[in-house]
């Protein structure tokens, strides 16, 4: 280290010095880890335990003196699945086999991707590592099967695994058969080699090489026996071949494989019968099939559908012949084939293969007779004539050419279905014709006139082609006889007329069934029990005969006598006098005049409120006397009992039926009318004669019935409520709540909650308390259910403020409403002390009428917080004095002073309250006012005075106001600038405002438009001019005269309004030495509206 060099003794010298310094290299993380002990290679057998560990790598760390923990992780692998066989330990290398290793799918050798990792980061902000391989060897074990393949034609094909092999050979033949097999054992070495073996039932028609094979080989099948290679024995067969481990003879495969054998012509066609009889029916239709079945038969497939048949000789042809492609035998022509000319023809059937090889049958075909000649009747028509009553036997014949002795000259005789066939019955055998049952002339239709044609059939029994038959027609006429009684067509009649009515009454009809004139002609006649008041007269009419009965021209039915119903027999009968009688009832009929009468209510109906019923709730019932009355119902009031009164109201509506429903426009409400009564009148539409509606009004009576759909509703308090000292503590009522519900009964009842308490101090800040209050449910007054509200802890009494109690009113329903409680917090200085020379019984008793008076004075809410007798001195304890201690609360949450109440007090209240026994308020003792006769006097002289003063004072009043409020404002800075603190800026300060326009009085902030303009900066001149009026300030602490005027002007016996804070600051200067408490109530405009705590 050399200097910048300067003259000494005149030559330029440069100073030096030397000095050695050591340095220390610090190793950084800068390289990457190694691997140690390269390179890896370990073996591992397939198929190995997951426990233990296969190799271990090691990495260290090449950075000198750091030694950062190193971890391991496998990146990849040489083979995509071997990641996941193998795991390696993070901390320590070692790898593990993850999962079971299968050498045959994985390779013989995996080639792992380890990487090394140090944890923390080098100097290049990342973590250093390093990578190495590690070689594992997969061992093989004895696992795999031998298993069989089919691979493809080409060297690129795949081979796929496969069970089920197919081959092709033609039968007799020798040689390989082709299968496309190829047997594999995946394992290795001597663990591959194979023995290939076959099984089966036709193991012994073939044979499998190589009997040996090793790892791979194709399998050859070989055929060594073609005797019993033959397709027309079998034409499949299936064998197995056995591929076996020659290590472990456990580890084996089969594959089936099916030999398809093909053949070749070496058969002639063959008939299954040498000869075949057949038989066909005379006149067959041309190309009728006579042999349909006989073929032969060529088990060669070549020959399969593709055999040509002929008929020989040739002359039998032009009977009949066959199909060549189908060896069908059919008849060539219908008319020739007669059985009556030849019944019996003898051919011969050929039949040759593809290969001309051939082979025939003997064909005998036999004629047989057909049914060709229909049965005759050798009468046409038949006549037979019989009384009704009386039996029918005819007997009806017929012949049949048709050979005798066969089916097709057997008859067989029947009837056509017709409208009167089911009366008759015919031996089918013999033809005799006889009836069912008795015949009846009445049963047939009269426009027959008795006469019954049958048709009668004649029928063979030959089937073939189908039965033969003919018919004739058989009448069978029936003669009437008067063998039926005339009946009546009704059981029983009844009819009904009007009293006076003349003419017809009503008819009976009556019919004989007999079909003749001479027989079916009626006559009617009233046997009995007309009275002679009826008549009856025949008449014929279609079908029957009709009887009019009528009222008899001579006499007149009456209503009112003894015959109102009459029973009469009324008889029919024909000329031969058989008869038959019915009962014949006639009801003699009221004229309608009554008038309809309602039935009295058996119930009462109700209806909860706001129903949306639409059907009926009630129903008007109302009954007739007369019996063909129809009674419409017609509303005829509704009125409404709404708080005991009745008024007109449509919340329901009447329908004609008489059946009452609600209104669909209006709602039924309960809170509203409790009761609904409804008037309606009944008419009789189908009156006569006289009124026809109800002479008395029908009344129902409909209770609605109330539901809970009302939330309760808060009563709104005409008290303050306030927390003083004495009410702070825990448990202590505080306020009261009121609610009604407009439900009735369970639906009416109230639960109260106190959900959430905040307080709303000075500051017009809100904070939440929690639940300070709980609901005490006090006793219900009529249907005003009251709660108290209690201190679940003591109150702060030191917050000034409100509290903000919100209180839940809970229905039986769940419905609810919420209210707001505002209780001020009140100083205990402005608690009253009223004395009392009467018992503690006295005072509570008299109570009410106290604070009665006191309310009407003060215009505030009297809070009475306790009554004692008073203990302070024995005086008052021999005289059994009593103390009422109770604060006077303003609406806005202000009290009223104890100084304050004696101003508000007239001499009225003050002999009220003395009457009440009130002898002292506070320690000021009340005197009783005494009337004195100069008092006349002196009011009128004062009544002069005061006019004369009233015109100097207005004068002093202009001239003095500006300069009243100056003075103040000067006693005021004079105050202040004799004051001396620590804190204490210079200049004068005025009380009510300060540099930072606040009001230390109530320390709350003020408007400016309160600030009297007074500034600390004031000039000294301002401040000697200030000081030069301290001879008219006394500041001791007795009144001063300005102090008291002051004070007068101030005075107001009403509530306090109002007061400016200079006026209140210096009045509070006048306060009797002693008092020991500061009374102060006002309000300021300029204070915000929630402000309580003064």
């Amino acid at each position: 280290m050399k200097d910048g060099g300067g003259f000494l003794n005149g030559v330029q010298v440069f100073q030096s010095n030397v000095a050695f310094g050591f340095i220390t290299v610090i190793d950084v993380p800068d390289l990457d880890p190694q691997f140690i002990r390269l390179p890896y290679t370990t073996s591992v057998t397939e198929h190995s335990s997951v426990v233990d560990s296969i190799f271990q790598v090691l990495a260290i760390d090449q950075d000198t003196g750091i030694n950062d923990h190193i971890t391991y992780s496998i990146e990849s692998a040489t083979v995509s699945r071997a990641v996941a066989l193998f795991r390696i330990s993070e901390n320590d290398g070692a790898i593990f086999v993850n999962t079971d290793i299968d050498r045959e799918v994985v390779g013989d050798v995996v080639t792992l991707r380890v990487k090394a990792m140090e944890t923390t980061l080098n100097i290049h902000g990342v973590q250093a590592s390093a990578f190495a391989e590690v070689r594992i060897t997969i061992e093989d074990i004895n696992d795999k099967y031998p298993e069989f393949y089919m691979c493809g034609d080409s060297a690129e094909s795949e081979c796929i695994r496969a069970d089920n092999f197919t081959g092709e050979v033609f039968e007799h033949s020798l040689g390989n058969v082709p299968i496309n097999m190829t047997v594999r054992d995946m394992d290795k070495g001597k663990n591959a080699e194979i023995k290939l073996s076959i099984d089966g039932v036709y193991k012994e028609v073939f044979a499998v090489g190589p009997s040996l094979a090793f790892s791979e080989s194709v399998v050859q099948l070989m055929v060594k026996n073609t005797q019993e290679l033959d397709f027309e024995k079998t034409k499949e067969m299936v064998i197995q071949v056995i591929a076996e481990d020659v290590q472990d003879s456990t580890l084996r495969s089969t594959a089936t494989v099916t030999i398809k054998v093909k053949d070749i012509n070496d058969n002639n066609p063959k008939f299954p019968q040498e000869s075949y009889s057949i038989s066909v029916k005379e006149h067959s239709p041309n190309g009728t099939v006579v042999a349909a079945n006989i073929t032969a038969e060529d088990p060669d497939t070549m020959d399969e559908g593709k055999l040509l048949y002929r008929l020989l000789p040739d002359t039998m042809r032009k009977y009949f012949d066959v199909y060549p492609d189908t060896g069908v035998v059919y008849v060539a022509n219908s008319r020739l084939i007669d059985r009556e000319v030849t019944s019996l023809y003898s051919a011969t059937l050929l039949a040759r293969d593809t290969d001309n090889k051939t082979g025939s049958t003997v064909l005998e075909i036999t004629l047989t007779d057909i049914n060709d000649n229909r049965p005759e009747i050798n009468r046409n028509p038949y006549l037979e004539f019989v009384k009704e009553g009386e039996n029918v036997d005819l007997k009806i014949q017929a012949t049949d050419d048709d050979e005798q002795g066969t089916e097709n000259s057997q008859i067989v005789f029947g009837i056509v279905l017709s409208e009167y066939s089911h009366l008759f019955t015919i031996d089918p055998d013999t033809g005799v014709l006889t009836n069912r049952t008795q015949l009846d002339r009445e049963d047939l239709d009269p426009e027959l006139e008795g006469k019954i044609e049958l048709n009668v059939t004649a029928t063979d029994k030959g089937t073939d082609p189908h039965p033969l038959s003919t018919w004739v027609t058989v009448i069978i006429q029936v003669d009437d006889v008067n063998d039926n009684t005339p009946r009546f067509t009704k059981p029983s009649y009844k009819f009904s007329v009007k009293e006076g009515m003349k003419g017809d009454v009503g008819s009976v009809h009556a019919v004989d069934l007999d079909q003749t004139s001479d027989f079916n002609r009626i006559s009617f006649s009233i046997i009995n029990g007309s009275s002679r008041s009826f008549i009856i007269r025949t008449y014929p009419e279609e079908g029957g005969y009709r009887g009019n009965i009528s009222v008899d021209p001579d006499i007149e039915l009456d209503y009112e006598s003894a015959h109102k119903n009459f029973t009469m027999w009324v008889e029919a009968a024909d000329l031969e006098l058989k008869s038959s009688m019915v009962v014949v009832e006639v009801e003699v009929l009221d004229v309608n005049d009554e008038r309809p009468v309602f039935l009295p209510m058996e119930v009462v109906v109700v209806v909860d409120e706001n129903s949306t019923i639409t059907g009926a709730v009630g129903c008007f019932m109302a009954e007739d006397r007369d019996g063909n009355h129809s009674l419409v119902y017609e509303m005829e009031s509704t009125q409404c009992r709404c708080n005991n009164t009745l008024s007109p109201c449509n919340w329901f509506l009447l329908e004609k039926t008489g059946e009452v429903i609600v209104n669909p426009n209006v709602t039924v409400d309960y809170e509203l009318c409790v009761q609904v009564i409804m008037k309606a009148q009944v008419v009789d539409v189908n009156t006569e004669k006289g009124a026809n509606n109800s002479a008395v009004s029908g009344e129902m009576v409909i209770n609605i019935v109330d539901i809970n759909d009302n939330v309760p509703e808060f009563i709104v308090p005409d008290s303050v409520f306030v927390v003083v000292s004495e009410s702070a503590s825990k448990a202590t009522s505080v306020a009261s709540v009121k609610a009604t519900d407009r439900d009735s009964g369970i639906h009416q009842q109230i639960t109260f909650e106190v959900t959430s308490v905040q307080f709303h101090d000075s500051n017009n800040q809100t904070n939440d308390k929690g639940i300070l209050f709980e609901a005490v449910r006090a006793p219900q007054e009529n249907e005003i259910y009251i709660a108290v509200i209690q201190s679940l802890e003591e109150l702060d009494t030191n917050l000034k403020g409100k509290y903000l109690v919100n209180v839940t009113a809970t229905d039986t329903g769940g419905l609810s409403t919420t209210t707001v409680l505002e209780i001020f917090t009140v100083d205990q200085s402005y608690k009253i002390e009223l004395r009392f020379d009467s018992p503690v019984e006295e005072v509570n008793k008299n109570k009410n009428e106290i604070i009665r008076v006191l309310t009407f004075a003060t215009k505030a809410a009297v809070q009475v917080m306790k009554i004692r007798p008073d203990t302070e001195t024995e005086e008052s304890r021999a005289e059994k004095d009593t103390i009422m201690e109770l604060y006077c609360v303003y609406s806005n949450g202000t009290a009223l002073p104890p100084d304050d109440l004696e101003k508000m007090l007239s001499a009225e209240h003050i002999a009220v309250l003395r009457q009440l026994g009130l002898i002292d308020i506070g320690t000021v003792a009340v005197e009783e006012p005494k009337e004195n006769p100069l008092t006349f006097v002196l009011v009128g002289l004062v009544g002069g005075c005061i006019i004369v003063l009233a015109v100097l004072t207005t004068s002093l009043l202009c001239t003095r106001r500006n300069y009243r409020r100056k003075l103040k404002a000067a006693k005021a800075m004079n105050t202040v600038a004799m004051t001396v603190t620590e804190n204490q800026t210079n200049g004068p300060v005025v009380p009510g405002t300060n540099k930072y326009k606040a009001n230390p009085v109530l320390n709350l902030n003020i408007d400016t438009a309160t600030d009297l303009g007074f500034d600390e900066e004031n000039s000294n001149a301002d401040k000697v001019s200030l000081n030069s009026l301290d001879y008219n300030i006394d500041m001791s602490e007795k009144d001063s005269p300005l102090t008291m005027i002051i004070q007068e002007e101030d005075e107001d016996h009403e509530e306090p309004g109002y007061i400016e804070p200079l006026g209140a600051a210096l009045a509070q200067r006048g306060a009797k030495k002693g008092s020991g408490k500061t009374h102060v109530a006002f309000d300021n405009p300029a204070f915000s509206g929630s402000t309580t705590d003064l």
